[in-house]
Formats: C-alpha cells, sequence, structure tokens
C-alpha cells in the first residue's frame, strides 16, 4: 500500500459559529476575511507541514485546486506544487487535481505539468478533476458544458504529452492552429493520471476505460463500496482486473494518544471543516446540468448528507473521519480495508483548523504505526 499526505491549507480563522451567520463559506464569503499577512504564515506553515511528511515517510503528498472560498487557499495548485518540488527530492507530488473546465486553456495545463515533472525528475502525478458545483459560479464558466469540456481537455493534454507537435487541434471547446508544448514530460507516456470524484458514475465508468486510478474523497465509509465495485465491474468489462493500487480512499485522520484524546484535540478542528468551511446551499454544490440525472440521484444520496450539520457522533459513526488512538485507529482501517480493497491510502493529515503542533504529531503518529502496518497490504 502506498500513503499520501493530503492538505487543503484552508483558512481557519472563522469564528466556530460562523455558520449561524453566513451562508456559504464559498463564493460568497467576502475576502474583507483574509488577513495577507496571516496568510503568509499559513502558506509557510502548510508548505512546511508537507515536507515533513516527506521526512516521516510518506509516499507522496497532495494538493488541490479551489476557487473564491475559506474552504481551500490554493487557486493554483500548480504553484505550491513548484514550491515543494525545490523543498523535497523523494515523495511523489500528486496534484489533485488541476479543474480542467474551469481553465480557459489546457495546453497551459499541459505546459506546467510538464515543466513540474521535468524539474522534479519524474516525481509528479497529475489529477484531473471537474471542481466543486461552487466553483461554476466563481469562475463564470457553464455547468453544462463541464463533463464535455473536461473530456475534450484531457484528451488534448494527454496527446500533447505523447504526440509529437506541432498538430492542430479542432474540438468543440478549444480550436488550436499549433499544439506543440515545450517542455515535454520526463515520465513516459505520460505523468500518471489519477481521478478523484465525488462518485459520479460516468466519471467512475471513464476513469475505469482509461485505467486511470479512482479516489474517492471524503464519503460515509457504507456508501463508499457501490462506487469502487462500478469502477471494478468496468474494468473488467473493458478486459482487465483492476489492481489495488487503482483504488484509493481520501479520509480526514487523525491519530492521538488515547480515543479520549484523539477526540478531544481533533473535534473543535473536525467540526470548523465539516460544519463551517465544507458549508454551501444545496444549489450551489450541484448547480443546473452539473451532474445528469442518474448521476444526481446517486450522488445526492452519497453527499448531501456530507455537506449537512454534523455532531461528533454524525462524523465519527459514519467514519467521515478517522479518529482514536493508534490501536482504534488500525482497527478501523484493517476494517476499512475488508470492506474497500484499496490500495493507496490519502488520509487528510490537516483538516479545519488542526494547530501546527498537532498536524506534526498527527504525521508523525501515522508514520509511526499505520504506515509500517498497512505497508505489505
Amino acid at each position: 500500500m502506498e500513503f499520501y499526505a493530503f492538505h487543503l491549507m484552508p483558512w481557519p480563522y472563522l469564528d466556530p459559529d460562523f455558520r449561524d451567520h453566513h451562508p456559504s463559506a464559498w463564493v460568497t464569503l467576502s475576502n474583507s476575511f483574509y488577513d495577507p499577512e496571516k496568510g503568509q504564515e499559513l502558506y509557510a506553515r502548510y508548505i512546511d507541514e508537507l515536507v515533513w511528511a516527506e521526512e516521516c515517510g510518506f509516499d507522496g503528498i497532495c494538493v488541490n485546486e479551489h476557487h473564491q472560498n475559506a474552504y481551500g487557499n490554493m487557486p493554483s495548485p500548480n504553484i505550491i506544487a513548484a514550491m515543494l518540488v525545490q523543498r523535497t527530492k523523494r515523495v511523489k507530488i500528486a496534484v489533485l487535481g488541476n479543474a480542467l473546465p474551469l481553465r480557459d486553456h489546457p495546453v497551459r495545463v499541459a505546459e506546467e505539468v510538464a515543466m513540474l515533472d521535468v524539474i522534479s525528475g519524474g516525481r509528479i502525478i497529475s489529477g484531473f478533476v471537474r471542481g466543486i458545483g461552487a466553483e461554476y459560479y466563481s469562475m463564470g464558466v457553464n455547468p453544462a458544458h463541464s463533463r464535455e469540456r473536461w473530456l475534450e481537455a484531457h484528451d488534448l493534454i494527454v496527446k500533447s504529452w505523447t504526440e509529437p507537435g506541432p498538430f492542430a487541434w479542432d474540438g468543440k471547446h478549444y480550436s488550436l492552429r499549433y499544439v506543440n508544448i515545450w517542455p515535454k514530460p520526463l515520465q513516459k507516456p505520460h505523468p500518471p493520471v489519477w481521478i478523484p470524484s465525488m462518485g459520479s458514475g460516468e466519471t467512475i465508468d471513464w476513469a475505469a476505460e482509461k485505467r486511470y486510478p479512482y479516489l474517492q474523497t471524503y464519503t460515509a465509509l457504507a456508501q463508499i463500496p457501490p462506487f469502487f465495485e462500478q469502477y471494478r465491474e468496468k474494468a473488467r468489462a473493458s478486459g482487465y482486473e483492476p489492481s489495488a493500487d487503482q483504488i484509493g480512499w481520501a479520509v480526514p485522520l487523525y491519530i492521538g494518544e488515547t480515543d479520549e484524546q484523539a477526540k478531544e484535540e481533533a473535534w473543535p478542528h473536525l467540526h470548523m471543516f465539516a460544519n463551517n468551511l465544507l458549508y454551501m446551499p444545496i444549489e450551489m454544490l450541484f448547480p443546473p446540468n452539473y451532474l445528469t440525472d442518474a448521476s444526481m440521484q446517486r450522488v445526492m444520496g452519497s453527499k448531501v448528507g456530507v455537506y449537512a450539520r454534523k455532531t461528533w457522533e454524525d462524523i465519527d459513526g459514519a467514519s467521515l473521519a478517522i479518529v482514536g488512538s493508534p490501536d482504534t485507529v488500525l482497527r478501523r482501517l484493517e476494517e476499512a480495508h475488508k470492506m474497500l480493497g484499496f490500495g493507496r491510502l490519502v488520509p487528510f493529515v490537516h483538516f479545519g483548523s488542526l494547530p501546527a503542533d498537532l498536524t506534526k504529531r498527527n504525521i508523525e503518529r501515522f508514520a509511526e504505526h499505520v504506515i509500517p502496518r498497512f505497508r505489505d497490504f
């Protein structure tokens, strides 16, 4: 099994009762709440935390893209990845991922990822995502075009990485007389592509057909098996048996010395993550025509509850986060592995307003207790 430390780089300085006074932490939350001086300190600290994950033995570190919100302050994940390239030597750096439909120019994504891959010595993983529904309001992109822009951008990027240029591209959403990227990526045929998703059926089928690893994002544990089984069934229908390393699970995780201490330390910050930073109206999460009718029904069943107000019992009972002593976390991960069969575990080593000292200890305890136990799974 492989282990990738995930970080959202959130804005943690919201009041605990923020949700009672503001309609969302996304799109409409005034940037007057943002303090650039505190932001400078946060970026330095957050980057240090991901570098620490390398030093502690993680296989990879992960960044991602979000816009105009307090939930994740990485509107350009490639910039953060470039900083991490220079601060690390061994780990894979997974950009999970570039939100292709929200970017005006796929060739720019292709060039930036190729640059990162060359400079890092071939350590880049390129995640492709569509972006959360709220971001279509932020970026002024028609959500009805989301999937087709995503698929076309993907095809253009992969072709630019793998075929000699110049060549012309005449698609529905992108038209270029010359595609001829410099530099080309170091990894051949191209950097590994991962597909994180909330569980869209079309996305799962497409990832399996492409043989891309699929990563299930923040979801109640009991609702994940059908997503992974769909992936496996589609892979078999496409002529191959998927390996465990094509199945990934991303989950907030915190290890304390005891169960009681872990809950006491983690809950205020999980509360900030689940009840404030994730908070948005349902029409913002799923704008019109963002999902097909079939995927809307399926994802609504698994995701709407995730965005509802949560108690500790809600989060712990649904395994929306794994929190406890080393023994408890190991037991719960073993149970989840038997249920899901994942070969890549992507813990949110930081969440919400978790302070630096607890984040560092969480990374250390994960490396000490989880990685040795699960390495050969």
